[in-house]
């Protein structure tokens, strides 16, 4: 079919594609992936080659499923540090946002600028898996390779040089490298002389839905957005009202909003929205379904998600005393963290494999909860929240979360993540749509509603005064 929107995400496993209509209805899904490499402890890799070998074939594929789309949206995985040399080589593996190598230099970042100035400029704090981080990273232990860089890109933007030669991001990926002004969206001039960055390296920044160049073939390829920024399009928060919440490896919740606000202590993220005009707050969690994995990984191989949740939902709520600690690789919201751990407290010999399931389920919706009481701060309390993600498939973890979370949530009719926002976006840089309020008005439809359970809400009060205090009480002796 001719005119499809295609959306393309640039993932950490890898690119997923899929072709949509005007309607929203999916007309094809391809996924292709890719290695990860880890040559050192705490260090993530990648080859670009493979993002872009994987985006031809996916491309290749929805043609020929969906006919010669009418625009391209990208996506991808952001904060990742793609070095380019004058020829427009790579220069060395991309390095990812999982990384953990720069703490010290994330520590010089914050001395050099000033924590309170540099969430002012930027609405964020450093972090390991930053972008501007890595760059001072490699101009500390690779300078032969950090002499030689003429540009750099992020993962989706590499692809995008690929796809139609320019070199372009858009605000809400580069709000993730801690480079831009999130509040004015643009490049911020006092953090790039305070670094002593080139901003000659830097790509355009452009609005998510404007046209960024062509392919060969005159697609017209949006700017597109960062994974979660897209996403959110995908579930239909564009604008102040629902939130999302996504339980997917990791755990987010996301709000849009009118205006630039940054969490003084930057616990939240405070980026550009894929929306020209619009802000959002985010509050990450690194191990949300990550956690239920890791669990069945550690002590149930082999069973199935569906029957540990069955053997959970046979506990009470509050799992007679039983929490999790769901900080199995470190943590960012609420505690910048990259060393805070995990941990069960309050095991008894009753406890079984399914207490165990329900304490993890339990433990990731206190962890949503921190961040949504941070981001109503910002915004104020949402009366809704749009779920997605593979653990949004199970009825018992969405009433659990609900119920801490004093929120109902609400499946949408398509759940495709962050390719189907790109493709959104793709379709406003076509033409297809205004704005991406029509957008997303003509193709993302609700779902099931889950409301919270009134019984086990007074529970997960009281429950949560515990897992606030875990933290500190453990953080001294782990």
């Amino acid at each position: 079919m001719s005119g499809a929107l295609v959306g393309i995400d640039v993932g950490t496993s890898g690119v997923k594609g899929i072709a949509i209509d005007r309607e929203g209805t999916v007309l094809a899904r391809v996924e292709q992936g890719y290695p990860l490499s880890t040559p050192k402890p705490g260090w993530s890799e990648q080859d670009p080659a493979d993002w872009c070998a994987a985006t031809d074939s996916v491309l290749a594929q929805l043609r020929t499923a969906a006919g010669e789309p009418a625009g391209i949206g990208l996506s991808g995985q952001m904060h990742g540090l793609v070095a380019l040399d004058a020829g427009g080589r790579v220069l060395r593996p991309a390095i990812l946002w999982n990384d953990q190598r720069t703490g010290a230099q994330c520590a010089e970042i914050e001395a050099t600028i000033g924590l309170d100035r540099l969430i002012s400029l930027t609405g964020n704090r450093a972090l390991p898996g930053f972008t501007a981080p890595k760059l001072l990273w490699l101009r500390e232990h690779e300078p032969d390779t950090y002499s030689r860089i003429a540009r750099i890109a992020l993962p989706k933007d590499y692809v995008r040089l690929q796809l139609c030669g320019e070199h372009a991001t858009d605000v809400s990926d580069a709000s993730g490298m801690l480079l831009l002004d999130v509040a004015r969206r643009r490049w911020s001039a006092d953090v790039l002389t305070a670094l002593e960055l080139e901003p000659a390296w830097l790509p355009q920044v452009l609005e998510s839905p404007a046209a960024s160049g062509t392919t060969r073939d005159g697609v017209v390829v949006a700017a597109g957005g960062g994974d979660q920024a897209a996403g959110a399009l995908g579930v239909g928060v564009d604008r102040p009202g629902p939130v999302s919440v996504v339980l997917g490896t990791s755990g987010v919740v996301f709000a849009a909003l009118d205006a630039f606000a940054a969490d003084p202590q930057a616990r939240v993220h405070a980026f550009c929205h894929a929306v020209p005009g619009a802000w959002h707050a985010m509050g990450v969690m690194l191990s949300a379904a990550g956690s239920l994995r890791w669990l069945r990984d550690t002590v149930a191989a082999g069973i199935g998600y569906d029957e540990l949740v069955h053997e959970a939902a046979a506990w009470p709520p509050g799992t007679e005393g039983l929490l999790f600690l769901p900080y199995l690789v470190g943590e960012r919201t609420p505690h910048a963290d990259p060393d805070a751990r995990g941990a069960f407290a309050g095991l008894s010999v009753r406890h079984d494999r399914g207490a165990l399931v329900r304490a993890v389920l339990e433990g990731v919706a206190f962890g949503l909860r921190d961040s949504l009481d941070l981001i109503a701060e910002l915004g104020g309390r949402p009366a809704l929240g749009r779920v997605s993600g593979g653990g949004a498939r199970s009825d018992e973890w969405l009433r659990i979360v609900a119920s801490v979370l004093e929120l109902p949530l609400e499946r949408v009719a398509v759940d495709e993540g962050a390719a189907f926002g790109a493709a959104i976006l793709g379709g406003v840089a076509a033409g297809v749509w205004p704005d991406v309020g029509a957008a997303v008005a003509a193709t993302v439809a609700p779902g099931e509603r889950i409301e919270p359970v009134p019984e086990w809400v007074e529970i997960y009060r009281e429950r949560r005064e515990r897992f606030i205090a875990l933290y500190p009480a453990l953080r001294s002796v782990v």
